[in-house]
């Protein structure tokens, strides 16, 4: 290694997303349409035509915002996938304008994730509420995007 050459903000290899065969994709897998990240809901190939390929019609939900994205993929053809993480955090504080503290197993914490909207962020606010109960989040993490999706929690 060279004096100059500074390695220390590779991260292992782990790209955003990586490429598989479109009809390899299956029902409840995840794939990008349209640049986001989706959940595939429903899938159908279509027969091979007289000039071409068998073609694969995906639905898909966006695993942030829920909204609806279809597309076409020749079944031949790679089609991005997202890398999706879940990462369980414990919830340390719920702030005025909507920010959560968030703390790993490592005790390592964060405070850059904002309260679901809606019904979740209203049920982790009645349970962050209670005495002797320690709130659990789930933070799913895809193509430089986080959101809290679920929420449980342990008695103390």
């Amino acid at each position: 290694m060279d004096e100059g050459d500074d390695y220390s903000a590779a991260n292992a290899g782990a790209s955003k997303t990586y490429p598989v065969q479109c009809s390899s994709l299956r029902k409840n897998g995840f794939v990008m349409i349209k640049g986001r990240p989706c959940k595939v809901m429903e899938m159908s190939t279509s027969k091979t035509g007289k000039h071409g390929h068998a073609k694969v019609h995906l639905v898909g939900l966006d695993i942030f915002t829920n909204k609806k994205y279809e597309d076409i993929c020749p079944s031949t053809h790679n089609i991005d996938v997202p890398n999706v993480s879940r990462n369980d955090f414990q919830l340390i504080d719920v702030s005025d304008d909507g920010f959560v503290t968030l703390m790993n197993d490592k005790g390592d914490t964060r405070d850059d994730l904002r309260l679901p909207e809606a019904e979740l962020g209203q049920k982790i606010r009645e349970e962050f509420g209670k005495d002797d109960t320690t709130v659990i989040v789930t933070v799913m993490s895809a193509v430089d995007e986080e959101a809290i999706i679920a929420c449980k929690n342990t008695t103390n």
